[in-house]
């Protein structure tokens, strides 16, 4: 990719100049967040960490992202409605994963009882990285779809203000005229508005069902306004607070201090510390309800990283897009190498490619909210300790996507400036609602970029590693 920008980064004294200016835009724009000493507090915030300028993504690779990402929205969809596949595909992870172990408690006595919602709303984010080939050429290649808690469309939807302003003030307003245009909040908040609808009652609520660390809220205040605008009342509850004030009436209706809930929208429930007994005992109330789950336990299982790997296999992706041939190709594309860790011989292959080449993958365990990969020397650690049992079934191993580095300035809330050799992620993300066999809505609403420097192997926006970008396409 070409070097970008290289006439402000070399230069420090317009680095100073500009990075003030940039910040306060930021904070002008809404890019921001609680700061980390009092994350539930908004008398103290700070501008969200950002790029001072938006960074290089090849056009053709930034497109492809776009074209599959409805094929992902039904892919998702598909397999949350094939109980087999899931129970088959996740069983030797629930043997020595506790959390996928409860999850898939919760969903099996959902399928006993009987579904009680017809209305599903997915709001997936598949995540990519530009792959350098041996050839010199580049390839999208996807390192995971999270079904669950997709952050940043709020944020995302304010960064292209900050990044045109910022041009405009160096002079280069041609190149402002170029950052995409980006809304993801509208688009999320289009389908959480679709499935409120479709659940039939005016009266009813949105519920956001929050962590009791609310950094991010403003990420998805923005949801929520636009959601207000559209005169639908929201709700923001803890999951303690669901089990401590939570009904169901003989219809399986929800109620929550009240508010009968429509569409419970979760911003938490994606890691084992999200939950204590109350919070379990909350999430099988609200599954077993007739209120629209975002995602419902079976979509949150299809984010597992065994899911993912169990995609890869030849002739697996046909099962479930049949009609779909076009759409197969399209995601069999974006696939990097997955490879499982199942007690048998092709698990003592993977764990003997691992051992011998760690630099060459990734270590992932079934992990949302990022900080949780292993790379280089700890995978041999986590290997040796774990390849003779049950335990390694816990991990997949992924090729390891080795982009190209980039020249990029990083504005982080301590207002200091660094100019590093980085890497960028790019994510899409994908809104669908099915009401019954029927598909309501399906669409791509936007996407989020987000670039860290190169010494960082793992770690988000959230995490305080990566922060936030928008694509300059080449």
């Amino acid at each position: 990719m070409p070097a970008l920008w290289e006439d402000v980064y070399n230069n420090p004294q317009l680095l100073e100049e500009i990075a003030p200016i940039a910040m306060d835009s930021a904070l002008l724009h809404g890019v921001i967040m609680r700061i980390k000493e009092n994350p539930n507090s908004s008398d103290m915030v700070n501008f969200a960490p950002f790029t001072l300028l938006p960074s290089p993504v090849p056009r053709t690779l930034f497109e492809q992202a776009k074209s599959v990402q409805e094929d992902f929205n039904l892919l998702v969809d598909r397999i949350s409605q094939n109980p087999s596949f899931l129970e088959q595909t996740l069983s030797s992870a629930m043997k020595v994963d506790d959390f996928v172990e409860r999850l898939f408690k919760v969903y099996r006595h959902v399928m006993d009882d009987g579904l009680a919602q017809s209305v599903f709303l997915g709001i997936n984010r598949s995540d990519y990285m530009f792959d350098c080939r041996a050839d010199g050429t580049t390839a999208l290649k996807q390192i995971e779809i999270n079904t669950i808690a997709a952050s940043f469309g709020g944020l995302s939807s304010s960064t292209p203000a900050v990044h045109q302003h910022v041009l405009r003030v160096l002079e280069k307003s041609e190149e402002a005229g170029k950052i995409l245009s980006n809304n993801p909040s509208l688009g999320i908040s289009r389908g959480i508005a679709k499935a409120w609808e479709l659940y039939g009652s005016q009266k009813a609520v949105v519920m956001f069902v929050v962590e009791n660390v609310q950094r991010n809220i403003f990420d998805q205040r923005s949801i929520e306004n636009e959601l207000w605008n559209r005169n639908i009342k929201v709700i923001r509850r803890r999951l303690t607070d669901v089990q401590e004030r939570g009904t169901l009436d003989e219809n399986k209706h929800l109620y929550v201090d009240g508010y009968e809930v429509a569409v419970a929208y979760f911003r938490t429930g994606y890691m084992p510390q999200d939950y204590n007994e109350q919070g379990w005992e909350a999430r099988l109330m609200m599954e077993r309800s007739t209120a629209v789950k975002c995602p419902d336990i079976a979509t949150q299982l299809v984010g597992t990283k065994k899911v993912q790997q169990e995609l890869s296999r030849p002739h697996v992706l046909e099962k479930f897009l049949p009609d779909q041939p076009e759409a197969v190709a399209r995601i069999r594309e974006t696939f990097t190498g997955l490879y499982s860790l199942d007690i048998g011989a092709e698990g003592d292959q993977t764990v003997k490619i691992a051992l011998a080449n760690p630099e060459l993958y990734v270590l992932k365990p079934q992990r949302e909210g990022g900080g949780n990969n292993i790379y280089g020397n700890e995978i041999i650690e986590v290997l040796e300790r774990v390849k003779d049992s049950i335990e390694r079934t816990s991990y997949i191993l992924m090729d390891k996507i080795k982009p190209q580095p980039i020249r990029s300035c990083l504005l982080k809330a301590n207002g200091k400036l660094q100019v590093s050799e980085c890497i960028s992620e790019l994510g899409m993300f994908g809104v669908y609602v099915r009401q019954g066999e029927e598909m309501v809505l399906n669409e791509r609403v936007g996407h989020l970029l987000r670039t860290k420097a190169t010494e960082h192997a793992d770690g988000g926006v959230a995490a305080g590693v990566a922060v936030l970008d928008n694509p300059y396409l080449v």
